[in-house]
């Protein structure tokens, strides 16, 4: 063995790229700029030995010419920001930028020598010099950037090995920044595009997508980082599920920004969110739908601090009505969506009043005098309990809040003249097996009801949708929670299933479904195919890199346990109680007119229902009065698969 064995060269190396790489900016630059000086007089030299044959660095005409020179590169060098770029992130970016300086640098030269006429200097050196110490800048950028990597390479013998998916713009740029990432091994490019396959871009080779099974089988992958940002959802959803049954780890870059820009860097990664496997392809909104209930109008938004109603303000805000009127009961919730549309708006360039009412809609007085106040336009109303259990062990509470504040906005609101009121539903009000559904059915009859009073001039409607991603207490965060946690994942049955949409395209269908009504609809949005919540679970945990442990997999990472179905919880959800949905202008949004009570009727029922809740308190009571209103509330049919 000799002395200096094949450790120690590795120690060696791995000492020197650790001075290189880690020396301060400033030294960096210094070194770059001492470096293009020299590269800068080596120019010169050689353009006139070419030029006169003459090789004498002394010689006045050399030292004249030399200083010129050095006294344009730098100015110009600086101003095109040659020295702000990492020579060892240097590529065909670099190179253009270096040729962009050295032909700004041509032209104040060959003016300077036509002008003044330097003794033995020739006016061609004005071209020919800036061609030569370009060729000198752009070699020694290549040079250094490779014998970094060469450094890297053989100092990594235990980095990551990725692959990166998607071989344009975004893939390249996302893989110049992974050459420097010293736990980063880039085993190649993965493309959809049949004519790149085979090929190599920048030395790494591209293969097919066609053949990525294969791929998999025969190169040992750690990760695979998608840079597809305009692929499509439903793409996007079979390449990371074919990735997930191979057990790969799955990050990707967000959006195009950073393309657009050619800032892409391995910080851009995130993780794969499950909105993009459940959520679907969306549809370009109306604009004319979107702005016909807020354009201009003054606009309110009960539970305006909610899931539904934040995302509603922020959607509304863009629109820019004359006001935007936050109503919530949740001091945090109000200051929060206060503080986040203000930012928004800064963003965006608009300016739009905003005034938070601080209040509960369960006391009529609060909403008279905020509706005889303010006057909305268009009412929003997402205020409600939603959390089935909690409704059920609190049904006094959800009914107060859910009917009753629901009762007194509608009341204030066609005392206020408002044009348009929009209840936001759910799909448990369908053959609800819950109180919270029964509450929000209720809530529909008392829309429907007031619709068809003669002479009405608010034009009343409520929009019924299923689960959306990401809302407080749903499923999607309190699986991330506990995956986080290290498990286990808690799903009530393995059976059992719901409807899915993302928090921006419900609000958005919202918004236009409000434009459509002409009073006492019931919209109902197409919620697309119904998802298993066990495989949600399963699909979570794969996507955080893990596995689930079970008989197969004993040595699993995280265990899913079946817990039992909750007090009032089904294990399907509907969306229509009758057959009869009609179609609309929009794709995703139907429309239903359903079984409704005559108002005289309703309102007596209701009254009952208020003195009980208000006076004597009893919950057996106020649910009986429920079930009169609400005949399809069976209870006892809660875990049953609906017909």
């Amino acid at each position: 063995m000799t002395i200096f064995d094949h450790k120690h060269w590795r120690q060696l190396r791995a000492a020197i790229l650790a001075f290189v790489v880690d020396r301060p900016r400033k030294h960096r630059q210094f070194v770059a700029v001492s470096s293009d000086g020299l590269l800068c007089i080596a120019a010169v030299l050689v353009a006139f030995s070419l030029r006169l044959g003459v090789w004498d660095l002394i010689s006045m005409p050399i030292l004249t010419f030399t200083a010129i020179a050095l006294a344009l590169w730098y100015p110009i060098a600086w101003h095109t920001g040659v020295y702000r770029s990492l020579i060892r992130y240097s590529g065909a970016r670099t190179v253009a930028d270096l040729a962009i300086a050295c032909s700004l640098m041509t032209l104040p030269l060959s003016i300077i020598l036509v002008v003044f006429r330097i003794h033995d200097v020739p006016r061609t050196l004005g071209v020919l010099h800036p061609i030569i110490f370009l060729l000198l800048l752009a070699s020694s950028r290549i040079f250094v950037r490779f014998a970094l990597l060469d450094l890297l390479k053989v100092v990594n013998v235990n980095a990551r090995r990725v692959l990166v998916y998607g071989a344009g713009r975004a893939g390249q740029q996302l893989a110049l920044s992974l050459r420097h990432e010293p736990q980063v091994h880039l085993v190649g490019f993965v493309d959809d595009d049949l004519r790149l396959a085979g090929q190599r871009l920048d030395g790494v080779p591209v293969f097919g997508s066609a053949r990525l099974d294969k791929l998999l089988d025969d190169t040992p992958v750690d990760e695979v980082l998608l840079a597809i940002p305009s692929a499509s959802r439903t793409r996007r959803r079979e390449i990371i599920e074919t990735l997930q049954d191979e057990g790969i780890y799955v990050r990707s870059l967000p959006n195009l920004t950073n393309v657009i820009d050619g800032s892409i860097t391995v910080n851009d990664l995130r993780e794969i969110q499950i909105e993009e496997l459940l959520g679907r392809e969306t549809v370009a909104a109306n604009e004319l739908l979107m702005g016909k209930t807020i354009v201009g109008k003054t606009v309110m938004v009960s539970g305006a601090g909610g899931s539904i109603g934040s995302e509603l303000c922020r959607q509304i805000v863009r629109c820019r009505p004359t006001r935007l009127i936050l109503l919530e009961q949740s001091e945090y919730a109000l200051y929060a969506i206060e503080q986040e549309l203000g930012e928004l708006m800064i963003e965006l360039g608009i300016d739009v009043p905003l005034t938070p009412e601080l209040a509960n809609v369960s006391e009529r007085s609060s909403m008279t005098r905020i509706y005889r106040h303010y006057r909305p336009d268009t009412v929003f109303h997402a205020a409600a309990y939603k959390h089935v259990p909690l409704v059920e062990a609190n049904p006094l509470s959800g009914l107060r809040n859910n009917i009753m504040g629901t009762l007194h906005s509608v009341e204030a609101a066609e005392a206020a003249g408002v044009a348009n009121f929009i209840l936001i539903s759910t799909d448990k009000a369908v053959r609800p097996t819950n109180i919270m559904g029964a509450s929000k059915r209720v809530c529909e009859l008392i829309l429907q009801a007031r619709a068809e009073q003669p002479g009405a001039k608010t034009v009343f409607s409520m929009v019924r949708f299923g689960n959306v991603l990401g809302s407080s207490g749903s499923v999607v965060p309190r699986f991330k929670a506990q995956i986080a946690a290290g498990g286990p994942v808690t799903v009530t049955d393995r059976e059992i299933t719901r409807y899915f949409m993302t928090i921006p395209e419900a609000a958005q269908l919202v918004i236009q479904a409000s434009a459509m009504a002409k009073g006492g609809e019931v919209f109902v949005l197409d919620m697309g195919q119904p998802v298993k919540i066990i495989d949600l679970a399963r699909t979570m945990i794969r996507l955080s890199g893990l596995s689930i442990r079970d008989d197969e997999n004993p040595d699993g990472d995280i265990q899913i346990v079946e817990t039992g179905l909750r007090p009032g919880e089904k294990l399907y959800e509907e969306l229509l109680i009758g057959d009869n949905p009609q179609s609309t202008n929009h794709p995703r949004i139907m429309r239903a007119r359903e079984i409704l009570w005559p108002w005289p009727e309703l309102e007596q029922a209701l009254a009952e229902l208020d003195g009980t809740i208000r006076q004597s308190g009893d919950a057996d009571t106020a649910v009986r009065i429920i079930g009169r209103l609400v005949p399809e509330y069976a209870p006892e049919n809660a875990g049953k698969i609906s017909a």
